[in-house]
């Protein structure tokens, strides 16, 4: 596969794995977390960081709004659930804490 190829099915698949996670919001990001190591916020840094790395800055909240679809205090409004104490437990086995 010639790296034009390659670049762009990845683009491809960052965008259906945005979109998932757009299509999911009941999908906690702790849960994500605790599944897989890594969350919406932890992609929006990537992205940004990314972006960086291609000379261009986008700010914090630009970055988590490309991924969440919405500025994020408004998917936090609408979306996010306090964590349960089983959710926590997991996230500081997980993480060493």
């Amino acid at each position: 596969m010639d790296e034009f190829h390659q670049v762009q099915a990845e683009a491809a698949a960052f965008r259906r794995l945005v979109k998932l996670l757009r299509d999911k919001p009941d999908v906690q990001n702790i849960d994500l977390m605790n599944l897989a190591g890594f969350c919406r916020n932890c992609l929006s840094k990537w992205y940004r960081a990314e972006l960086e790395v291609l000379g261009e800055t986008i700010s914090d909240a630009q970055a988590r709004e490309a991924i969440y679809g919405m500025p994020y205090d408004e998917w936090k409004a609408r979306y996010q659930q306090e964590a349960s104490p089983d959710q926590l437990a997991a996230f500081n086995a997980r993480s060493g804490g």
